[in-house]
């Protein structure tokens, strides 16, 4: 176990702590559960960084990290749109978490094939988790009532599913020689 993996079962730690700190009921709840998810978030970035500048990269941290990653945004979006409850963090939810749901399960056929670098994480996927990470902590930090906060969060919040709906193609596109029948010439 290292500092980096610890970072990363840091990060499904704080999962039952920000959901509790959410529903609290006091003003500065939203805060809280908040600044946890973006302590999560910066875990994220740091873990991978760590992992990359001391060499320390392993097959735990390899599997629990992108899990970890999708556990709390997951959980994250199911809150939201529990309190908050309408089309404009519905959808985009919904989307996101679809996404993330087909190319889990893109990335593990295709690894079994023996082709998972086809489907390696792109930065159009860093783009998209940078505007989901920001949006998710905006509307975290706010009660559900329409100011220009929640606003630019539902913004960038349909931005990130979006890009999350193109790196999708992009990643179906390219998985597209796997998945195809293919035929013979003659």
């Amino acid at each position: 176990m290292n500092i980096p993996n610890l970072l990363t079962v840091l990060r499904v730690l704080l999962i039952p702590i920000f959901v509790l700190l959410f529903y609290l009921p006091f003003s500065w709840s939203y805060w809280a559960a908040s600044i946890v998810f973006s302590i999560a978030a910066i875990t994220d970035w740091l873990d991978g960084y760590l992992a990359r500048l001391w060499q320390q990269s392993t097959p735990f941290g390899a599997f629990l990290d992108p899990v970890a990653d999708k556990l709390i945004v997951a959980v994250a979006l199911v809150l939201l749109v529990a309190e908050h409850s309408n089309l404009w963090l519905t959808l985009p939810a919904a989307v996101i978490i679809c996404r993330e749901i087909v190319v889990s399960a893109l990335r593990e056929w295709m690894a079994e094939m023996g082709a998972r670098a086809h489907v390696a994480v792109s930065n159009l996927g860093k783009w998209k988790t940078a505007a989901q990470m920001v949006a998710l902590v905006i509307l975290l930090a706010n009660p559900p009532l329409i100011t220009a906060w929640v606003a630019f969060g539902y913004g960038l919040l349909i931005v990130a599913a979006v890009l999350t709906l193109w790196s999708m193609v992009h990643y179906l596109l390219a998985a597209w020689p796997h998945l195809s029948p293919s035929v013979e010439k003659k």
